[in-house]
């Protein structure tokens, strides 16, 4: 697919991973809004703040990306908060954070954008959930489970619909979130993909064509 002039609400956008694939989407000509919950200016987009964790605002966010592009046809979602320790230590405040930010606030996010999606030109939405969602990691158990249960949503979310809708599963990428956790410390982690690499391959997926992107189609070429 081509993307100039394809209007593009991406979430997450001042993050490691959010920036390059907002720089991408610009440089191929797509209208861009850009959201998180501090949203940085960035020239050639709209920002919209927004807290997908909260009831309302992941309609809210879609309907004023909507109103300012005039349609939609593309979502990008690369937003989303970790935690570090033992199952067992994860309480129920924890669990709360985890599920929202990660699964229950995009699901809402990816439900109102649907209906938009279908009008929309070529419409795509990738999801970037994460290798945990395919390979849960101990001292990580809460926040595998919350993006398991998104990679379960967007992948059967899928199967269900004409227009693509890819869940993107890279493996450990230096975005600098693990630096920030809502719980715990991360524990030491092997060099992880360099975000421009991660960014590069979504979206060559999305101009390809591609329907499918787990852990493994980051696997570079030995």
């Amino acid at each position: 697919m081509n993307l100039e002039g394809a209007r593009v609400l991406v979430t997450g956008a001042g993050g490691g991973l959010g920036t390059p694939l907002v720089e991408g989407l610009l440089r191929a000509g797509a209208r861009v809004v850009v959201s998180s919950r501090a949203p940085r200016e960035v020239p050639g987009t709209r920002a919209v703040a927004a807290d997908l964790r909260l009831p309302g605002e992941p309609e809210r966010l879609v309907e004023e990306a909507v109103a300012h592009l005039g349609g939609l046809d593309g979502l990008v979602h690369a937003a989303g908060v970790v935690a570090f320790g033992p199952a067992t230590e994860a309480d129920d405040d924890l669990l709360d954070e985890l599920f929202l930010a990660d699964a229950i606030g995009p699901i809402r996010l990816l439900r109102a954008a649907v209906p938009h999606l279908r009008a929309g030109r070529d419409p795509f939405a990738v999801v970037v959930s994460a290798v945990v969602a395919e390979r849960p990691q101990p001292g990580m158990a809460a926040y595998s489970a919350a993006k398991a249960a998104l990679s379960a949503f967007v992948r059967a979310l899928a199967r269900e619909e004409r227009f693509r809708v890819l869940d993107v599963r890279p493996p450990h990428t230096e975005t600098g979130l693990a630096t920030r956790p809502v719980a715990g410390t991360a524990p030491r982690l092997p060099a992880g993909l360099a975000p421009q690499e991660v960014a590069d391959r979504v979206l060559r997926a999305v101009t390809g064509g591609e329907r499918e992107l787990g852990a493994a189609a980051f696997t570079r070429p030995a």
